[in-house]
């Protein structure tokens, strides 16, 4: 069954109980988006749903109110899935701050903080759940948390669940779920294995589709540049000039290029951070906080950061390097344009990915259109291992070195020091008493 867009009505249309919606107007939630407006009637009867929708099209709400509805009437626990601990964490503070004057408890489940306390809040009942997939599987496995009470389970951001390999442990969650339960699943995308997923465990599911799999945002202007490798760095430096007042997002492949673009970029003067798989979860949220509240204009990341991140100012998204699939694209640049406002996204590509752009155009049915390239800034003077560590003020022993002596042998001055130790040491070697232990 498939209901397609329809036009919007108001949340007092929908269903919901009077107690619920006066928070909701409190909280200026007035006009529900066109999945919101589709789901949530379908959700609070208890039916599965198949989500399809492109990234910052209100999902969080659309499973978030009847899923806490639904709880407090029939009681139960909601658990739901997603991909990172950002959006994790993310889905938590929504849903918090509108379940939160009901009496609603939540807890957030995920790698990268520590287990303990993790486990103590499980065990305080909470009424939702909201988890990574392996550190939840993790904690099965230690029989810490069974899924005993779950009577609804939300899989949001399915299809990226998936690109990074949870499926194993997805399907050992729904398995160990109870059978009578209300399960929704959330996709930008619906490949094969969401497909084949949806017709495994779920009851004759209601899809919704809100914009065709693979559609851009409308308000986001699309351009590439074909330049070598060895050129991007100053690519980017001419662009961050040109767009010196903009917030900032830039995508790179791997977490060692997402360092390397972040450290350059604070050479070149700007304020940057990153965020990838190499931080520590207290980095991560450091480094989302500053970009959020504007502390760093640039923001360098993986692909940790094209679901999920809900950072409404961004009003530029720079693919330094070219995903590794194409759906990444959509979810990249769907970073801006959010909310109604215009964005921008540019794309580095080499001569020899132009078809893989060409793939692109045909998943979002845009083309993309090529610039040309402008007059690039004479490359940066790099800076040495070495030299970093004074123009930061941290002296030679502020860098880890390569060996035990390595800072000391290239100091200046220190083969002078050595001679003179060596000289104090023979001076007072006749006369050396036996060291007397602390008693």
């Amino acid at each position: 069954m498939t209901q397609k867009d329809q036009p919007t009505g108001f949340f007092s249309d929908l269903g919901i109980k009077k107690s619920f919606l006066n928070i909701l107007n409190k909280k200026q939630f007035i006009v529900p988006t066109p999945i919101q407006h589709q789901v949530i009637p379908n959700a609070l009867d208890g039916k599965d749903v198949v989500g399809i929708a492109q990234t910052g099209t209100g999902k969080t709400l659309a499973f978030g109110i009847p899923i806490i509805q639904r709880i407090a009437l029939y009681k139960g626990q909601g658990l739901i899935l997603v991909p990172t601990r950002e959006l994790a964490l993310q889905v938590e503070e929504a849903l918090r701050s509108i379940g939160s004057p009901l009496g609603l408890r939540s807890t957030v489940i995920i790698g990268g903080a520590p287990q303990h306390s993790q486990v103590k809040s499980l065990r305080r009942n909470p009424h939702i759940v909201i988890a990574t997939p392996g550190r939840l599987a993790d904690l099965m496995n230690q029989k810490i948390y069974n899924l005993s009470k779950v009577n609804a389970v939300i899989l949001d951001e399915a299809d990226r669940m998936l690109d990074v390999g949870f499926l194993p442990q997805i399907k050992q969650i729904l398995e160990s779920a109870p059978t009578e339960r209300q399960t929704m699943l959330f996709s930008a995308t619906m490949p094969k294995t969401i497909s084949s997923l949806a017709g495994e465990f779920m009851k004759t599911p209601l899809r919704v589709e809100i914009a065709p799999q693979g559609t851009s945002a409308e308000n986001v202007d699309h351009e590439v540049f074909i330049v070598q490798k060895n050129t991007k760095m100053r690519l980017l430096d001419s662009l961050l000039e040109k767009y010196q007042k903009d917030t900032t997002l830039i995508f790179s492949r791997t977490k060692h290029g997402a360092k390397k673009i972040a450290r350059d970029i604070r050479n070149m003067g700007h304020t940057a951070t990153e965020i990838h798989s190499n931080r520590s979860q207290n980095q991560r949220k450091t480094a989302l906080d500053g970009f959020t509240n504007k502390k760093f204009r640039v923001m360098v990341a993986t692909d940790i950061a094209s679901r999920g991140i809900d950072v409404q100012h961004i009003s530029l998204v720079i693919n330094f390097d070219l995903p590794d699939n194409s759906e990444d694209y959509v979810h990249r640049i769907g970073r801006t344009g959010r909310a109604g406002r215009s964005g921008k996204a540019v794309t580095f590509a080499t001569s020899d990915q132009r078809r893989d752009i060409k793939k692109i155009e045909r998943l979002i049915r845009k083309s993309l259109p090529i610039q040309s390239l402008p007059d690039l800034p004479p490359e940066r003077e790099k800076t040495t291992y070495e030299e970093q560590p004074q123009q930061r003020g941290r002296g030679y022993f502020g860098q880890r070195s390569q060996g035990r002596h390595s800072a000391t042998k290239n100091h200046p001055g220190s083969s002078q020091r050595r001679r003179q130790r060596a000289r104090f040491q023979r001076s007072n070697s006749s006369s050396r008493q036996p060291r007397q232990e602390l008693v």
